[in-house]
């Protein structure tokens, strides 16, 4: 479906971001990915992405938490790739305090990369898409772009602007072939998520299965959690002809999290 069609997908070494990353290559796209880890792992990545794809795919180590940086990996892409016609925007960090304890620099740095990383994404992408006639700018936010919780202050507020972003760049392209959309994962089983459950389990002395079941429970109604690979899904549905006038829609996958 996405033959001939290149993406940049920010934050996709691992996790959500890799995910969207593979979908969109087994749907035939060139894919630009980006993040932090091992060099050896990274080329493995893309030499995967490659062959799901049949088409090129490249890796810029890019610091979303710098807008020159920022930009200028949407310039790579053009050159590498020869264009960019899908955004996704994924890149994101978390740090948990209550307000009166929070570090001014996290917070600072949280906003930089969840929330001003993407306005300098899509401000470099899209006059591209809008001389081709045709983008897709998908932006990962989180259930906390439409609700809050305890000591995430920073993360929250970020998310939330995400989805402001979206809905506004949706009206500013809504008479062009650019869509722009938000997808709102709750739990997503990640590498990152695994720790979290891990370091519970430890600290208070439960089953892998326990902790698991606690996390979900907070939050979660299905007491179950989204996979990468169905986020990625959704990322595909969202560059499909189908989703054509779903413009500035937050789309939530979190098990009937936001649904309370």
């Amino acid at each position: 479906m996405l033959k001939g069609k290149t993406a940049v997908v920010t934050g996709s070494t691992s996790g959500i971001g890799l995910g969207v990353a593979k979908a969109l290559a087994q749907q035939g796209a060139s894919v630009m990915i980006n993040g932090f880890g091992e060099a050896k792992e990274i080329e493995a990545l893309r030499l995967s992405l490659e062959r799901l794809s049949g088409a090129p795919a490249a890796y810029q180590d890019a610091d979303m938490s710098k807008p020159g940086e920022a930009a200028a990996m949407i310039m790579a892409a053009e050159l590498t790739l020869g264009k960019v016609d899908i955004l996704v925007n994924n890149a994101g960090i978390q740090h948990v305090s209550p307000i009166e304890e929070f570090p001014a620099d996290k917070w600072d740095m949280i906003l930089a990369v969840n929330l001003s990383s993407s306005f300098h994404t899509i401000r470099a992408a899209l006059p591209g898409m809008r001389a081709r006639g045709w983008g897709r700018i998908l932006n990962i936010a989180s259930t906390h772009g439409l609700v809050a919780s305890v000591n995430k202050s920073a993360y929250v507020a970020a998310k939330h602007g995400l989805i402001g972003l979206t809905k506004t760049v949706a009206l500013e392209t809504a008479t062009t072939g650019i869509t722009c959309n938000a997808i709102c994962p709750g739990w997503v089983l990640t590498p990152l998520v695994q720790k979290q459950i891990d370091a519970l389990a430890s600290h208070q002395r439960m089953t892998e299965g326990e902790a698991k079941a606690k996390l979900l429970a907070e939050k979660q109604p299905s007491h179950d959690f989204a996979t990468p690979e169905q986020i990625g899904g959704i990322a595909v549905f969202l560059c499909s002809d189908a989703a054509d006038q779903i413009r500035g829609a937050s789309l939530t996958v979190d098990g009937g999290w936001t649904a309370q």
